[in-house]
């Protein structure tokens, strides 16, 4: 299976967003490596949200490593496999917000890596379906509270 964005997305709960979805439309990736997005139209209620502009962005980019890594051999001596390097796919969000009044807009972003162990993949796929499975229902489940966070700077 392969990793689609499709259109709508479909937000989670905020402060101040009611039923928010994200209409998208295929946008030029970063490199060959990747897949991105554009927000083009907004649903619910989302008062002073803004759509992908060109001096203010609103994009979603998957990107996964340009070389898979693969797990070393284990050392003929001692049977020991070295440290294995990791393969790390990202889910980027760029979003364009104004600091001030009639000041230029700047690019949040907001960054999900995933560092997966070379090798892993093959031993132990279903822990590794399990801590993104955990990851994201996480994020889902605070989104609200992650939101006026970020707002607020205060945990609560």
């Amino acid at each position: 299976m392969t990793v689609s964005i499709t259109s709508p997305i479909t937000g989670t709960a905020q402060t101040g967003l009611t039923s928010p979805t994200y209409t998208v439309v295929t946008d030029t990736p970063p490199n060959a490596y990747s897949k991105q997005v554009a927000v083009t139209a907004l649903g619910g209620t989302q008062s002073g949200v803004d759509v992908q502009q060109a001096s203010k962005p609103f994009t979603i980019t998957i990107s996964r490593p340009a070389n898979i890594r693969v797990a070393p051999v284990p050392s003929p001596v001692t049977g020991i496999m070295p440290t294995s390097p990791r393969n790390v796919y990202s889910v980027l969000t760029r979003k364009g917000v104004v600091p001030g009044a009639s000041q230029n807009p700047q690019i949040m972003l907001i960054r999900t890596d995933f560092s997966v162990v070379a090798g892993s993949d093959l031993q132990e796929p279903a822990n590794i379906r399990a801590a993104v499975s955990a990851h994201i229902g996480t994020l889902d489940q605070i989104s609200s509270g992650l939101g006026d966070t970020l707002v607020t700077g205060t945990l609560g």
